[in-house]
């Protein structure tokens, strides 16, 4: 029970630390829209929302890629487990492109819904490429945030988080200062990049929990496993 106790503290605050990296970063980027002044800001914050809203219909995904990963995985089944991580970066990268769509074709009208004033809606008119061309990217952060917790494979997750973070905050303190407001959403852009690029890489290093899945013969590493598990 103690072991169990002193793993959930660790996995928890693995987690704590990753969404701290997130909300600091965010929150940075709020920071420099502000300095732009009121109107710039009130434009940030419409496609700033609506940015995250339909980023996280992906939450879904996320959510299932995770449950889905994690009882093949359990059970042993990593070729199943292979196939799961397959689809669920696809239909991440399918979805992320009909919502790019949707948004592209919807979000001008959409954004009178928030604000009738000219000024905000010419700056929100340039912010539809960061919503739109993000999205394919967001989606897939967000899977590979479930598929990261699927094999509870949270020191990864937590520790590229604080990475990207840090260096996403760099470029947004040097864009913004340079371009205003653009500069910002190309931070915001440069995070969510930053994020899928670590889950490919993670993936493709075949390191940690990872290992296991992309195990060609399960049946020899078993018994690897028994052997060294008598």
């Amino acid at each position: 029970m103690g072991v169990g106790v002193v793993r959930y503290l660790s996995s928890g605050g693995l987690l704590i630390a990753r969404t701290i990296a997130v909300l600091l970063t965010m929150t940075l980027a709020t920071s420099m829209a502000a300095k732009e002044g009121p109107i710039p800001m009130a434009a940030h914050q419409i496609c700033l929302q609506v940015w995250l809203a339909v980023s996280l219909l992906n939450d879904a995904l996320a959510l299932a890629g995770q449950a889905l990963l994690a009882s093949e995985y359990t059970k042993g089944n990593y070729k199943q487990a292979r196939t799961v991580i397959y689809r669920a970066l696809q239909i991440g990268v399918i979805s992320g492109i009909i919502l790019a769509l949707v948004l592209y074709l919807s979000f001008e009208a959409f954004s009178s819904v928030f604000t009738n004033d000219p000024a905000v809606l010419n700056i929100i008119r340039s912010g539809v490429w960061f919503v739109t061309l993000s999205q394919p990217i967001n989606a897939l952060a967000f899977v590979f945030d479930g598929l990261y917790y699927g094999v509870s494979d949270y020191a990864y997750a937590a520790y590229s988080m604080v990475l990207v973070g840090l260096l996403s905050s760099v470029f947004l303190l040097i864009a913004s200062a340079i371009s205003g407001l653009p500069g910002v959403w190309a931070g915001l852009f440069l995070f969510m990049f930053l994020r899928t690029a670590a889950g490919f890489l993670r993936l493709g290093s075949k390191a940690g929990p990872w290992k296991l899945v992309w195990s060609d013969d399960n049946r020899k590493l078993n018994q690897a496993t028994e052997e060294w598990h008598p």
